[in-house]
């Protein structure tokens, strides 16, 4: 059994570690999830959002005992100096929700973890209120699972927008699972040819977030340790 379990937002984050492994779909706690077990981890897309991360981690270590839950994916900066495809590894991550703070044994910086997709303008005001170099919106889900079960807790985010970058809107096509409609947000950014630039520049930033990550976390797989830490949270 793999004793690291690799929570992401998006397949499409991890495509490129899951492409060679067929995979397993389980149902837990009402959810159906599609786990790639890989030799040394197991990798599940969990949907967007905090809450969406929580069950996906919940699902791995009950489904699968694993001692270290690792939350990996795309991440906004708060920065300007941050660019697209750099690997963040924070030491902090931040719930937006509630200010709770949860401490890791390695990294730097602050990672803070919101309910919605901030765009330029509040990113700067999130990165002054909190400190934070960096955004997302699951870590702080995953968090909150191995808190609950005492499990070594691990981020490694890749920018996929920099700090000036407008994203288009995304938030109306999240489902209540947290899964990306992709197809409905293709047909709306067509009809909208102003929003056509953006959205190009976000699938490129995208892919290279992504290739980025990937290539961290196949060096990094092989040097998880056994035994469990448990995440501290404020």
């Amino acid at each position: 059994m793999p004793k690291v379990a690799i929570i992401a937002a998006l397949e499409r984050e991890v495509s490129g570690l899951i492409r060679r492994s067929k995979g397993v779909k389980h149902h837990y706690a009402g959810r159906t999830l599609i786990f790639y077990e890989l030799d040394d981890a197991v990798v599940v897309a969990g949907g967007i959002g905090v809450e969406a991360a929580r069950r996906a981690s919940e699902a791995a270590i009950g489904l699968y005992g694993v001692t270290i839950v690792h939350s990996v994916g795309f991440a906004g900066a708060l920065e300007s100096r941050l660019r697209v495809g750099e690997v963040f590894t924070p030491a902090m991550v931040i719930d937006a929700r509630d200010g709770s703070r949860t401490q890791l044994e390695n990294g730097s910086g602050v990672l803070l973890t919101q309910s919605s997709v901030a765009n330029a303008g509040q990113k700067a005001i999130l990165g002054r209120a909190y400190s934070a170099q960096a955004v997302d919106m699951e870590a702080a889900g995953v968090a909150l699972a191995c808190h609950a079960h005492g499990i070594e807790f691990r981020v490694t985010k890749a920018i996929s927008d920099e700090f000036d970058f407008e994203m288009p809107e995304t938030a109306r096509f999240i489902d209540s699972q947290g899964r990306f409609q992709t197809a409905r947000f293709a047909l709306y950014a067509a009809l909208r040819p102003w929003l056509w630039s953006r959205v190009v520049a976000l699938n490129r930033n995208s892919a290279r977030a992504a290739e980025s990550l990937v290539k961290y976390l196949k060096n990094s797989l092989g040097e998880a340790r056994a035994g469990t830490v448990e995440a501290k949270t404020i």
